[in-house]
């Protein structure tokens, strides 16, 4: 499976723009530069709660994909808001466990500017 191919052709992640910028051996990274349409206040640019979800589930499904090297269809994640988002985002994140039914995989989301902890997830993908 061509995984880059497979992450730019993914219609919702890239209306974000969302680009996976490395996946590979269980561990992906992504970034996601931030718009006017991307913010939940009209006043000020702040990443609504839907983008750094999806961020981090986009990246997190890539790190399993790179170990299976198949689409993982999310089954459930759990995300923790740390910080606003005011800025262009970046995500690292790293399976915890490959099975042959069940990938877990923790995601890590930070603000590109000053590296800021934005939010951190823990995924479970479909891997059989």
């Amino acid at each position: 499976m061509d995984t880059e191919a497979f992450f730019e052709g993914m219609p919702f992640a890239s209306l974000l723009g969302i680009d996976v910028t490395d996946c590979a051996d269980g561990h992906a990274e992504g970034e996601l530069e931030m718009t006017d349409e991307l913010s939940w206040n009209e006043d000020r640019l702040m990443a609504h709660g839907g983008v750094t979800f999806t961020l981090a589930d986009t990246v997190g499904g890539a790190a399993l994909v790179s170990l299976v090297d198949q689409p993982v269809p999310t089954i459930d994640m759990r995300i923790d808001y740390l910080s606003a988002g005011t800025g262009d985002l970046y995500a690292e994140a790293d399976v915890v466990r490959c099975g042959s039914d069940v990938g877990v995989v923790d995601v890590d989301v930070y603000a590109a500017d000053d590296d800021t902890h934005i939010a951190d997830a823990r995924g479970v993908y479909k891997t059989g």
